[in-house]
């Protein structure tokens, strides 16, 4: 039976198991419009495509499925570029359709031509423009397979209007894709697996690293046995926030240049360094060249590409992090460790100081101005490092106070999935609300996208309906996609968005502050939006409060933002000067704290 390629498409996708895609129609994606509405698949209707890709995201991150958007040529495509972009440096699995002009006009500068593929090369596994309809099909197998297997990531396939309109045959493949240049390896080797073992067994102040790849690779369980197999403390990066329950006593927190002092101390004087699925970026390292200079390192990646990329590495291993972690433990099972004496716990010991050890390479302070962590091996000195004052300072006590008390109310929800924009309320909120589970805290790592947050918060509230979603944002980035806020309404949706308002781009003025002499260049927004009557104009439930006085019931209206039915939106002023400490000055390394 003869159709056309539109239809093929759809039937493909159905095949795939998707059941919703998010998107907007255009003239040269209209055939595809068309054969979407015999289908069974869910389609949103967004208010602009980056929106699109971030809701995408925001299913893929929450569900570990696939996302999928719809956009036309043109301006419709090159709208998914940050979206795209997003994705691809979180490594989520995306598949964005775009509609193209006619093979006839390509290069002619059409109307609404754009080159999407070229433009999307560097930030997709992989790009298709199929000029021939017996292809699409193939594509489509392929392109989801390419986009899930080994290192996610987003694919881009390209469709002209008439070959959407031309006409095909269906054959769903019977098989999984073969590409002979694309193998990603799952098993480790097993001679890097017992180094490993073995360097583990020899440590006395191992550290266990886990990036957002243990969460791509549904490895939060291996970690967990691992490290208390071997009483490993463990950091997570930003990415990979609730791979460990956060009141686990072996979780340290989040490392690098806005990271806890008891992690970046940590790695800094570990001998060992168990890294997983993470790529070592500048901010979770800080200054790479003395970066845990005093350790060996293990680094655990799908991706080879990522391995010994920017930071050295004794140990490589190359595999599914799920599956490395679970042949290391086997190993380990046969490889002598140290062991706790009796009554002794990691709870009680702590990690050397760095001013006692006669081994600190040139250029690295002897000095680590922090409480050094509380979790760490049994052979720790005689002698404790001193600590540093309590935390008093470290947070300004008005945000501090909001998230706490925020923290608080949202321990008593039984299942909470957080999104957040990019700037300094996703910092806070990273270091001081709790994730229990991964894939519950939702945010822009590798790109800092402004305007993730609420989209991506739609499309986790239409992956789990029955949890409380929760969007965490800023005065700058909620501005971004605050179009979404009437997606949310069509949906039904009953998300929940709590702006932090300071009335700046708050991270960028932070720098201005710390390094640039109070010079605050283009940062402060006098002018915002009146938040509540922008919900009531969107047809949400709006609040404000403002938290310099005590009266304002903060506990009272949070609860409220909580417990409101459909969707809301709670704008909560604090003072433009708060600043997210401790960081690490610029070119410093994990133990120069500002």
């Amino acid at each position: 039976m003869q159709i056309n390629g539109a239809t093929a498409l759809i039937r493909a996708l159905e095949d795939l198991g998707v059941k919703r895609i998010f998107g907007i129609p255009g003239v040269q994606n209209i055939e595809i419009y068309d054969a979407l509405l015999a289908s069974h698949i869910e389609h949103v209707l967004v208010r602009h495509e980056q929106a699109a890709v971030h809701m995408a995201d925001g299913y893929a991150r929450a569900t570990g499925g696939v996302g999928v958007v719809f956009a036309t040529s043109g301006p419709g495509a090159t709208n998914t570029v940050t979206g795209i972009a997003t994705a691809y440096m979180d490594s989520v699995p995306v598949i964005v359709i775009t509609g193209q002009v006619h093979t006839t006009s390509i290069g002619t500068d059409a109307f609404q031509e754009a080159d999407i593929t070229t433009i999307t090369l560097p930030i997709t596994k992989h790009s298709y423009l199929l000029k021939d309809v017996d292809a699409l099909v193939p594509a489509v197998f392929e392109a989801f397979y390419l986009a899930t297997s080994g290192r996610p990531g987003p694919v881009l396939i390209d469709i002209p209007g008439n070959v959407a309109a031309a006409e095909t045959s269906y054959h769903k493949p019977s098989a999984a894709p073969t590409l002979p240049s694309y193998k990603p390896t799952i098993k480790g080797n097993a001679r890097q697996v017992k180094a490993a073992a073995e360097l583990i067994a020899a440590a006395k102040w191992p550290v266990l690293l886990a990036g957002g790849g243990v969460v791509s690779s549904n490895a939060s369980k291996e970690v967990l046995a691992l490290a208390e197999q071997a009483q490993i403390p463990v950091v997570t990066t930003l990415m990979a926030k609730g791979v460990l329950a956060a009141a686990h006593p072996l979780l340290l927190g989040q490392p690098g240049v806005y990271g806890t002092p008891q992690a970046n101390a940590a790695l800094h004087e570990a001998d060992l360094i168990i890294a997983v699925g993470t790529r070592f970026s500048e901010r979770a390292t800080a200054d790479a060249d003395h970066y845990a200079p005093r350790a060996k390192i293990v680094h655990i990646d799908i991706d080879p590409a990522e391995i010994g990329k920017n930071i050295r590495v004794d140990v490589p291993i190359v595999g599914d992090a799920a599956t490395v972690l679970g042949a290391l433990s086997e190993r380990l099972e046969k490889t002598r460790r140290p062991v706790l004496q009796e009554g002794e716990s990691l709870a009680a010991t702590s990690l050397p100081s760095s001013s006692s050890s006669p081994e600190a390479p040139p250029g690295v302070s002897a000095e680590v101005p922090v409480e050094a962590p509380a979790k760490a091996p049994a052979e720790a000195p005689a002698e404790a490092p001193a600590k540093a004052p309590a935390n008093n300072g470290l947070y300004l006590n008005t945000t501090h106070r909001v998230f706490s008390v925020f923290n608080e109310l949202l321990k008593a929800c039984e299942d909470v999935i957080i999104t957040t924009d990019v700037g300094q309320h996703q910092l806070w909120a990273s270091h001081l609300l709790d994730a229990s589970k991964p894939r519950k805290f939702l945010t822009s790592g590798g790109l800092g996208t402004m305007g993730f947050g609420m989209p991506a918060a739609i499309g986790a509230q239409l992956a789990f309906p029955e949890s409380l979603v929760v969007c965490i944002s800023g005065d700058g980035s909620f501005q971004m996609n605050v179009q979404e806020m009437a997606t949310a309404v069509d949906l039904k949706l009953p998300i929940k968005v709590a702006i932090i308002n300071n009335h700046s781009l708050g991270l960028v003025r932070q720098w201005q502050e710390l390094f640039l002499e109070h010079r605050f260049s283009h940062t402060l927004l006098a002018n915002t939006p009146d938040y509540v009557k922008l919900a009531e104009a969107y047809q949400w439930q709006g609040r404000r409060i403002d938290t310099k006085g005590e009266a304002n019931n903060l506990k009272d209206n949070l609860r409220w933002l909580l417990k409101s039915e459909g969707p809301a939106l709670l704008e909560i002023v604090v003072p433009t000067p708060d600043l997210v400490e401790p960081m690490i000055k610029p070119g410093g390394t994990l133990t120069e704290l500002v």
